[in-house]
């Protein structure tokens, strides 16, 4: 009797400063292939708002990448990206805010949040209206921010300053000193502009959970300049909903947006919220990200599924990529297995939304350098040891038909 080939769907998230979705996609590919040759691979390759996300939209919507330069998390120029999309309708920019204020971009010896700026996210801003776009998505992730957005405001011609009307420094550092913003000189065609935010729906500006205190640390900050931050966003919030928010305010009966602890309004430092200020809608990321994909039918077809992150731990549960596909696979009955590059504490909680095993990737300690520069080498190891084990699970409970 001949049996089918599995079915293995294989659906990733990028790995940080190392890999892409795709690359750690075809890494884990290859590792199946080294036990299961003819297995039927289903590589789904999967972006959260951060790194590649413009890349992958391209690929999937037909379209193109927009080289440019535009003002970095530093405050020098970097070469950046944004995606004008194909399709049907007006047309579509797709703005990566870690393409020009990401982390990455943030040289280790800086990485101060209250000194970095969302500047250069505002010029791609400017720079996708001058190519045409009138719908503008923004991927929030892989932030290396905490201004709450302020610094697009500027480069999109708001200006905000302190109580002797002087412009406020760059950076998050400087928020608590704000006094007033003057939305006179905004680019008029944000009015005509949708502007959609997409953005982990867990991350709020302000309050016990807010961005600074959860995301401030991984940035730089020390526990003095986390409290710091925290007080500026506080300051932001209330000065954007009395000067500018007004001027987009939504339509008559709708509720307007609480830019405190809205939903999303703490992505990726609080650009979630400086944006809303004008306008733009802040969307759940998997419902704008995902569109087209048709990922649930993709992973119910599947014998089981494989997805990976950079690191395993209490933040997973709160909006990650594997986390979405577990939650989507157990509802279609499918078995989940998580590679990761480190597994931290809280790691366990990802059982409880449907990941059934989980592994670590790398084979001994080692220092960080060596573990980014041969992720895709042990992400394909660790691939073949996690299926020798699955092959080895599945013959002894043919040997034992009383085994589950």
């Amino acid at each position: 009797m001949t049996t089918r080939p599995h079915r293995i769907a294989v659906a990733p998230s990028g790995f940080k400063e190392s890999l892409s979705a795709a690359r750690v996609a075809e890494a884990i590919a290859a590792g199946v292939r080294r036990v299961i040759p003819d297995a039927e691979l289903d590589l789904i390759p999967l972006v959260d708002g951060g790194e590649g996300t413009a890349e992958a939209l391209a690929l999937a919507g037909g379209g193109r990448l927009v080289p440019c330069t535009a003002t970095g998390p530093v405050g020098d120029p970097v070469s950046s990206h944004f995606a004008l999309l194909g399709g049907p309708g007006p047309l579509t920019a797709v703005v990566e805010m870690a393409a020009v204020a990401g982390l990455a971009l943030v040289p280790p010896d800086r990485r101060h949040p209250g000194a970095t700026t969302t500047y250069g996210v505002g010029e791609l801003i400017r720079a996708a209206l001058d190519a045409g776009a009138r719908r503008i998505l923004v991927g929030c992730g892989d932030s290396g921010t905490s201004d709450g957005g302020a610094g697009a405001l500027q480069a999109l011609g708001a200006r905000l300053t302190d109580r002797h009307g002087r412009e406020i420094r760059p950076g998050g550092g400087s928020l608590y000193e704000l006094e007033h913003i003057d939305p006179a000189g905004l680019d008029p065609r944000l009015a005509d502009a949708d502007l959609l935010v997409a953005c982990n729906p867990y991350n709020v500006l302000c309050g016990k959970r807010g961005v600074a205190r959860v995301f401030g640390p991984q940035k730089g900050a020390t526990p003095a300049e986390v409290e710091l931050l925290s007080a500026g966003l506080e300051r932001l919030a209330a000065v954007l909903t009395r000067d500018l928010a007004p001027a987009f305010a939504p339509a008559s009966g709708a509720t307007a947006l609480d830019l405190r602890t809205a939903p999303g309004t703490g992505a990726s430092g609080g650009l979630g919220a400086g944006l809303a200020s004008v306008g733009a809608r802040l969307l759940p990321r998997y419902d704008v990200l995902l569109d087209g994909l048709d990922l649930d039918a993709r992973l119910a077809r599947a014998d089981f599924v494989i997805t990976a992150e950079g690191a395993l731990d209490h933040q997973t549960v709160r909006g990650k990529i594997p986390a979405e596909v577990a939650r989507r696979a157990q509802a279609a009955g499918v078995p989940v297995l998580v590679l990761a590059g480190t597994i931290g504490p809280g790691a366990q909680d990802v059982r409880a939304v449907g990941v059934d095993a989980y592994s670590a990737i790398l084979p001994a300690p080692m220092t960080l350098g060596e573990a980014i520069g041969r992720s895709s080498e042990f992400l394909a190891d660790a691939t073949e040891r996690a299926m020798r084990i699955m092959a080895l699970g599945t013959r002894l409970t043919r040997l034992d038909p009383l085994a589950a």
